[in-house]
């Protein structure tokens, strides 16, 4: 076996080990953005939007106010 030959089975085994390589964090990048995606479609079920926590807290202060109303007109203050 002449020099070339060990030189060009060399550069091909260092070659497949990078190519390998170049493959497994090639899968683990499109893995890590199928990850993300299914993230942002479960967050997107559990963010409370904007309008709906208004009109939670809007039912909430009327109940306070109500309690409160009740509460101003015991007469055994």
């Amino acid at each position: 076996m002449d020099t070339q030959q060990i030189f060009n089975l060399g550069a091909s085994v260092i070659g497949s080990i990078a190519m390998w390589v170049l493959k497994v964090i090639w899968d683990e990048i499109k893995a890590i953005k199928e990850s993300q995606d299914n993230l942002q479609k479960d967050m997107a079920k559990q963010v409370v939007l904007k309008d709906d926590y208004r009109n939670d807290i809007s039912d909430i202060k009327n109940m306070f106010n109500r309690i409160l109303d009740k509460m101003d007109t015991k007469a055994d203050k």
